[in-house]
């Protein structure tokens, strides 16, 4: 009997330690307002302002002009126009080969252009995204497949060369370089390293090879809206019919 007692006494001191050692600690904060510091790094400030001066230039730098503005809307606009163009366009010169269509994700146009001058920084603003400008050969299957995904999307701005009706959130009426899209027919299009490898759903592209020159669309918008300012036009795109709603 002593011997039982004597181990239910060390059982109890050992819970107890347990206990003591697993027992949370309390805890305590306190409020400190955050104002300008007292002292600066002088050094630090000079250094880094040789950055800020030279990073400041660059996005004031005006490259075009816009005598309307131009904002995103579906299912067509004349900003997408204006995007899907630039990418087409500067596809073909970056890769020398034709592209029969270019496409934007609606939802990567993250800001418009305004009217007046247009700078580098307004460009970083509309695309702040790193994304590269790829090429793909697509059946008219394939490339039926995806239009009905932009078609279910309500409409993503599509370049020259490229034409279609959404009906029951189907592209319909789909003309190519003005010929009716076949299945069995191979075309080339220019997309967004996004798109291309799946995203946005666009599942039925992620399975095919791509053409990359690690070119990012944003200096591609850069560069078309110089080349434009240089044969003398402002960046005023319209709509053109490209998607529309059918009747």
């Amino acid at each position: 009997m002593y011997k039982l007692l004597k181990i239910l006494v060390a059982l109890s001191l050992f819970v107890f330690v347990i206990s003591c050692a697993t027992k949370p600690a309390q805890l305590s904060f306190s409020q400190y307002r955050i104002e300008n510091p007292k002292q600066v790094d002088t050094p630090i400030l000079n250094w880094l302002s040789v950055y800020k001066d030279s990073l400041g230039k660059s996005m004031n730098t005006v490259i075009g002009f816009s005598l309307y503005g131009l904002t995103k809307k579906q299912p067509e606009s004349g900003l997408g126009n204006f995007m899907a163009d630039a990418m087409k366009s500067m596809a073909e010169k970056k890769f020398n080969t034709k592209v029969d269509a270019a496409f934007v994700n609606y939802g990567g146009i993250r800001s418009y252009l305004p009217k007046g001058d247009i700078t580098v920084g307004k460009m970083y603003e509309l695309m702040p995204f790193d994304n590269l400008i790829v090429l793909q050969t697509v059946s008219g299957k394939d490339l039926q497949l995806f239009l009905n995904l932009v078609a279910g999307r309500n409409g993503w701005p599509v370049s020259t060369g490229l034409t279609f009706a959404i009906k029951d959130k189907q592209a319909v009426n789909i003309l190519i370089d003005g010929k009716p899209i076949r299945e069995d027919e191979k075309y080339t299009i220019a997309n967004s390293d996004y798109v291309a490898n799946g995203g946005d759903n666009a599942e039925m592209l992620k399975k095919l090879p791509q053409l990359n020159k690690f070119y990012i669309f944003r200096d591609a918008l850069i560069e078309y809206t110089k080349q434009q300012t240089n044969l003398g036009k402002t960046i005023d795109c319209k709509p053109e019919n490209r998607v529309v709603y059918a009747q």
